[in-house]
């Protein structure tokens, strides 16, 4: 690990003033301490947030909820209000990592999790003699297309990049449709959930919609739809500190045995968190039956492009979705 500075912030306006070309934020450091030690990430200096006043999970006046990009996993996966009213996000964060990885990772850092693709983790990556990864040194080709890829993604892909993209709960903030507030050097905005992160196509680098400079400070949470429910089904290899094969996050609401409302999203099989707007449309008005579900399910891996080792994930995913569908419309 190369030598780097060191600056603990006081306050958004410090942090902000404290980052330099090539810096880095950094809270619970469950994701960028391990990139550093594997040479992945190199930043010249980090700025410590977790002294910022970003650690809370309060009600908005419009009946959503306001999520500090601070809060630890395990708070916000445990909260109350999270628990009652957003039962996907809490069982999305209870389904990811080890309880004591849910007590440091924050919500702002799970938001910026890098691809869980052993090429991209490979510290010669991108060099003479190395791995090909266009995420690390674009240009330098894709060592998983032909090498290691059953863990990887059959959605979203281009033919610079296949890496799944590994979160949990951005699955589930994907199907609640959040939003992200960020603060920079042009001061605050707001970013559509769907819009955060980036498919790879021809700069897989470039993985979020983050200018330089710009910290995430809250996940905005609209006010659930009156009468829906909702899941999260995480299937994997093992039964705990495993990343997903296929997962679904889905929110419902049935009203007469037909869908009013229905949002589908999927983790595991794609190249950011997956929103499949095939998957509603095909829902929509439809009877809550098994044969609609698993046409939806259709639906949603209908353009999915494979590989040799991953093609088993279509089905996988497909049947994932069709189990969560039963779940949220009839529990």
């Amino acid at each position: 690990m190369q030598s780097f500075g060191y600056v603990k912030a006081t306050g958004t306006d410090k942090a902000l003033a404290g980052f330099a070309v090539n810096a880095r934020f950094i809270a619970g450091g469950t994701t960028l301490v391990d990139l550093m030690k594997l040479g992945v990430e190199k930043p010249s200096g980090l700025v410590d947030i977790n002294l910022l006043p970003l650690d809370k999970i309060e009600p908005t006046a419009s009946g959503g909820l306001m999520i500090g990009a601070l809060v630890r996993n395990s708070d916000l996966a445990w909260n109350s209000t999270v628990k009652e009213r957003y039962a996907v996000l809490s069982q999305a964060l209870l389904s990811g990592a080890s309880p004591q990885l849910r007590n440091m990772a924050t919500t702002g850092g799970n938001l910026l999790q890098r691809v869980r693709c052993a090429y991209f983790r490979e510290p010669s990556a991108g060099q003479p003699g190395g791995y090909g990864c266009n995420k690390r040194v674009p240009g330098t080709g894709c060592a998983a297309m032909d090498g290691f890829h059953r863990v990887h993604a059959v959605l979203g892909t281009s033919e610079h990049c296949i890496a799944t993209h590994p979160s949990d709960m951005c699955v589930a903030m994907a199907a609640l449709e959040a939003v992200v507030h960020v603060e920079g050097p042009n001061g605050k905005r707001t970013i559509a959930f769907a819009d955060f992160h980036k498919l790879p196509a021809d700069t897989p680098q470039i993985e979020n919609a983050l200018a330089a400079g710009e910290l995430v400070t809250y996940v905005e949470l609209p006010k659930p739809v009156e009468g829906a429910k909702s899941a999260y089904l995480k299937l994997r290899d093992r039964a705990s500190y495993e990343f997903a094969l296929a997962s679904a996050a889905v929110v419902a609401r049935v009203e007469g045995g037909r869908v009013r409302y229905v949002r589908v999203a999927l983790g595991g099989v794609g190249t950011k968190p997956w929103r499949s707007h095939e998957a509603e449309a095909a829902l929509m008005g439809k009877e809550a039956t098994e044969a609609n579900f698993r046409a939806a399910a259709e639906a949603a891996l209908r353009h999915a492009k494979v590989r040799r080792d991953n093609a088993f994930k279509v089905e996988l995913a497909k049947r994932c979705v069709v189990r969560t569908l039963k779940l949220a419309t009839t529990a």
